[in-house]
């Protein structure tokens, strides 16, 4: 990685590599990692630079997210949730006291997990069946009944999905902030995966009571589709394409030692090794092609809200979850038996377990089934 955040990628990455394995084994938040990305101005990176940011753009925040995610998926998934929230946040919100006090935490160094999945509606964060209520006193109450909340514990706020008020249709949804100090969260479900361990991602009942001025301004619909949706698969993708490229990595290793001990001659895994490569440079453009499309027209809300552009989103999720599976697998058989190991320097274990979690934690099903739909809709597709 180059550019000016690659020291800081590089000593985060650092700090994630030294616990992963910890991490993974225990299901635990990587909260060393998360403190070395406050401590190097990571979390705050996006944000522009009026705001007190660095303005990153998708494909600099792309590039730490792989840095990351070759270290620690679990780290890496943190980090690009996150940056996917901040992004909402200053880009949406407007500039009601709640949300700019947000922005200012943000930049400050808190870190945003998000709340858009119920239980009752199928894992379709376009609908909400909770619902913002006021109280007496004119502030704002939520109750979610949430089957996933990935590092909610770990969280400075938490950004909940919910309908406008008690009356409006499922898809009228707002997005609210909540502080941790506004927050009542009550575990419904561990988390005890065989993969991405570290993200914490289990169920919550979240009871909220907050500020009406933590409503961002735009309505849900267009922050998803203008920010939300395409930063996080476009992140998500860069840890997965750092999952992969951990595995590459690896594998180069493995062929290299079996190069010096038979100096003279190239080793028959030399060919998989060069074929895994081609696999894994076709992700890499894919991914970083993806980012720099984002920012291309990041402020051309038209551009975003289109069909083709949804369509383009979820194929690099589907695409790029996939790929990460067979570049890991192609790794693995490169090394062997040591890579088979559950432990070790060569292990891949946990490479191929968080590779599978890619399409699983947001199930590609899903999104092939709102394409489905889409499909029809679209025009021009490329």
């Amino acid at each position: 990685m180059n550019g000016r955040f690659a020291a800081r990628a590089a000593a985060v990455a650092a700090v994630a590599a030294a616990h992963a394995d910890d991490v993974d084994t225990n299901a635990r938040a990587p909260i060393e990692a998360i403190a070395a990305m406050r401590k190097h101005g990571l979390l705050a990176a996006a944000l522009p630079t009026a705001l007190g940011g660095e303005g990153a753009t998708v494909l600099e925040l792309s590039e730490i997210a792989t840095e990351i995610g070759r270290a620690c998926a679990a780290t890496g998934m943190v980090f690009a949730m996150h940056q996917g929230q901040a992004m909402a946040l200053w880009r949406h919100g407007g500039d009601a006291p709640g949300v700019t006090a947000a922005v200012e935490a943000v930049r400050d160094g808190a870190l945003l997990a998000s709340s858009t999945t119920e239980k009752g509606i199928g894992g379709d964060a376009r609908t909400s069946s909770c619902a913002i209520e006021t109280t007496p006193s004119g502030r704002i109450r939520i109750r979610k009944d949430a089957p996933v909340i990935s590092y909610a514990e770990q969280a400075s706020a938490i950004l909940v999905t919910a309908r406008r008020d008690p009356d409006a249709p499922s898809s009228d949804q707002r997005l609210v902030v909540c502080t941790a100090e506004d927050l009542v969260l009550t575990a419904t479900s561990a988390w005890d995966t065989l993969g991405l361990r570290g993200t914490c991602s289990g169920g919550w009942l979240l009871e909220a009571e907050t500020d009406a001025n933590r409503v961002l301004a735009d309505d849900y619909a267009t922050i998803s589709a203008s920010t939300v949706l395409p930063v996080s698969h476009i992140l998500w993708a860069s840890v997965w394409l750092g999952i992969a490229s951990g595995a590459a990595d690896i594998a180069r290793q493995s062929v290299r030692k079996q190069a010096r001990a038979a100096v003279g001659s190239t080793p028959p895994a030399a060919l998989r090794l060069a074929e895994l490569l081609v696999a894994l440079q076709a992700m890499a453009d894919t991914v970083r092609h993806a980012a720099a499309r984002f920012d291309a027209v990041a402020d051309n809300r038209e551009a975003l809200g289109t069909v083709a552009f949804a369509l383009a989103a979820n194929a690099l999720k589907i695409g790029a979850s996939d790929a990460v599976v067979d570049v890991v697998t192609r790794a693995m058989r490169i090394v062997g038996i040591s890579g088979y190991r559950r432990t070790g320097a060569m292990s891949l274990g946990r490479h191929l377990r968080d590779a599978h979690g890619a399409a699983v934690q947001v199930s590609n099903d899903r999104l092939l089934q709102n394409d489905a739909g889409l499909a029809m809709m679209a025009g021009a597709w490329l």
